[in-house]
């Protein structure tokens, strides 16, 4: 089986061309996975998808073919947490703290990711470093060779393409809960949307720092996603009055200093907490966002700061 069925059906026309359904876009992730698909049809397919706009079926029937090419891979895990945001407004990585303390607690934490693209400084080993051992972090290119090959078309095409979307619905550890960061508000929805297909019950997403599950502690969040399967939409209000963008230039942050308590910055450990509350709000349904919050202030008074954070 070709790729040229597919893409006829998404390009063939003003008038004649359409969506793919969830079976038809299964099918042609499949083709694509198994190494079916000639390059240029692949390169098509994701750029016209580009052009006219991502629709959920058609992300959810690329995510479902892509969890069955991975299923088994990954022990199981209670959060999964991707991370495939590396934009110029990209700082220091903080949501990886977050991870950490929220792994504290006990819960195992799925993380996959890239992010090399516009951040070459942070690599696997230091990801790995700052979420902690609690935390089990598998780079694209290593859990998924072909996926990572997708992805990485960027570079011959110059633009994103839908494969963001899918690798943040992924989910190769088939965790119960997941958090997401969008860079694009826009995709809160979508990827609720596709996720609602998928059968998934519980998920956060909001829009994050650079794209990154991270949040902004000095504005008030809008957290889309789903409980028990419905979707929901909820306000996290600002924790600091403080006016300020969440990473500036002329601000450089330390995490490992900061973990340890080297250095002090009361922005910085509220983007922590603040975001490692969203994500314990996600795990637990009987929290309120307020009860999470006072959870992760908690939990950040007494970390454990010895855990090979200089490693």
């Amino acid at each position: 089986m070709t790729l040229a069925p597919f893409v006829r059906i998404v390009a063939q026309g003003k008038g004649r061309a359409r969506a793919m359904t969830l079976d038809e876009a299964q099918d042609a992730m499949s083709v694509i996975l198994q190494g079916k698909a000639a390059p240029e049809a692949v390169g098509a397919l994701l750029m016209v998808l580009r052009l006219r706009g991502e629709e959920p079926q058609e992300i959810a029937g690329f995510t479902a073919a892509l969890r069955a090419h991975t299923k088994g891979q990954l022990p199981a895990a209670d959060l999964d947490w991707p991370s495939y945001a590396a934009g110029r407004s990209r700082g220091a990585p903080l949501y990886l703290l977050a991870a950490r303390l929220v792994a504290q607690t006990g819960v195992r934490i799925s993380m996959h990711g890239h992010n090399a693209y516009q951040n070459m400084a942070i690599q696997p080993d230091d990801i790995r470093a700052l979420a902690g051992p609690q935390v089990r972090y598998d780079p694209l290119a290593e859990l998924c060779p072909e996926a990572f090959s997708l992805l990485d078309l960027r570079r011959d095409l110059g633009l994103r393409s839908c494969i963001n979307t899918v690798l943040r619905m992924w989910n190769p550890a088939q965790a119960p809960a997941t958090v997401q960061g969008v860079f694009h508000p826009s995709y809160r929805s979508l990827q609720a949307q596709a996720a609602e297909i998928l059968g998934q019950k519980t998920l956060s997403i909001i829009k994050g720092g650079g794209g990154e599950f991270e949040r902004h502690p000095s504005k008030d969040i809008i957290c889309f996603g789903l409980r028990k399967g419905q979707h929901i939409q909820e306000k996290a209000p600002a924790i600091l009055s403080q006016t300020r963008r969440l990473h500036e230039e002329s601000t450089r942050i330390d995490p490992r200093a900061l973990w340890q308590g080297t250095l002090r910055d009361p922005f910085a450990e509220a983007t922590v907490t603040g975001t490692a509350a969203l994500a314990l709000w996600t795990l637990d349904p009987n929290l309120t966002l307020n009860a999470a919050q006072g959870h992760a202030n908690a939990l950040w008074l007494d970390r454990t700061m010895d855990e090979g954070i200089y490693a």
